[in-house]
């Protein structure tokens, strides 16, 4: 098929997939989209079938059922189209450490065809962006592995994908480093690049305007943190007071809330904290000490819909995509 066909105006959908290994069904029937310029986050504990799937987006994977389209071409009729439209990053580094930045850099251009000119003036704007541009003539082995992180996404935007790919992209990375490299991410959007991640960690994924969880080969819950957030018992309000056994007794009685103590606080659960609060002072008659209301972490989401928390994916699958991409060779075959 002709690279020109368009079946989509989304960046990703996904209809009915799936992906059978012999008698096991690794992707049972998933279904989601992913809008142009949307960050996007596919989480799953070990085994759920989300190497699976982000291996059949990247075309390392043929699906066994069910439509995929990837910046608009069919992942199984145009695999080179979607993988030229793409970009990859993967959670260990897959640069040549013996060749400089600038070096990683130019082979990548060769081989997604990146004409000579326009090459080098991404290469400059790229690097800059990322603040290795006075690393350039460096060699790679002799990076911090923060700084080939950055490289590393230098190198994903150099033929300037539609859609990029990240796999855990601060795995390992210390604070500073990974709010650097958040940095970067979270401006890439403002350019309008899709993002579609996975990761470990669940204050990153906060940054995501939706999250898709999945279990078991199925998608258990697909919607923005906030709203996932709200499934698992609204708002948490914590109150400390001088007595908190009196305490949690009056609002027993005078309100039959149900409260918890952890800590030398009390701790209950409300669908509208903020609508709660001046309940709360009215009924303590203000002996209140301190105040706090905050929604659940993403990691009791995750541990609600799975039973499981969120661990390290299954290497098998992430190898199995890295070893893909080296074969990419930038789309040829």
């Amino acid at each position: 098929m002709s690279g020109t066909e368009t079946t989509t105006n989304g960046a990703i959908d996904v209809q009915g997939l799936v992906k059978r290994y012999g008698d096991f069904t690794a992707v049972d029937g998933v279904s989601f989209d992913v809008g142009q310029g949307e960050i996007f986050g596919f989480l799953g504990p070990n085994g759920a079938g989300k190497s699976t799937t982000i291996g059949i987006l990247c075309t390392l994977v043929r699906p066994t059922e069910g439509r995929v389209t990837v910046s608009g071409f069919d992942v199984r009729r145009q695999s080179d189209d979607v993988r030229r439209s793409i970009g990859l990053i993967f959670q260990d580094p897959s640069l040549d450490v013996q060749l400089t930045a600038a070096e990683n850099l130019q082979f990548h251009a060769f081989l997604y065809d990146v004409p000579r000119k326009e090459a080098a003036s991404r290469q400059e704007e790229l690097l800059r962006m990322v603040d290795l541009w006075d690393r350039r003539d460096d060699l790679v082995k002799t990076f911090s592995g923060g700084m080939k992180r950055r490289l590393e996404i230098a190198r994903g935007l150099l033929h300037r994908p539609k859609i990029l790919f990240l796999d855990e992209p601060t795995l390992g990375l210390d604070p500073q480093t990974r709010r650097l490299i958040w940095q970067y991410i979270l401006g890439l959007r403002e350019q309008g690049l899709t993002l579609f991640l996975t990761t470990h960690y669940m204050d990153e994924a906060e940054y995501c305007d939706r999250i898709a969880i999945i279990d078991h080969g199925q998608i258990v819950a697909l919607d923005s943190p906030e709203q996932l957030k709200a499934r698992v018992g609204g708002d948490v309000v914590t109150l400390r007071t001088p007595d908190n056994m009196e305490a949690a007794r009056v609002l027993h009685d005078g309100l039959g809330l149900e409260t918890e103590r952890q800590d030398g606080l009390l701790r209950l659960e409300a669908p509208h904290g903020d609508e709660l609060i001046p309940k709360l002072v009215q009924a303590l008659g203000g002996k209140i000490s301190s105040i706090n209301m905050s929604r659940p972490p993403l990691d009791d989401v995750f541990l609600k819909l799975t039973g499981r928390a969120i661990r390290d994916e299954d290497a098998s699958g992430v190898d199995q995509m890295r070893q893909g991409m080296r074969m990419w060779g930038g789309g040829r075959r």
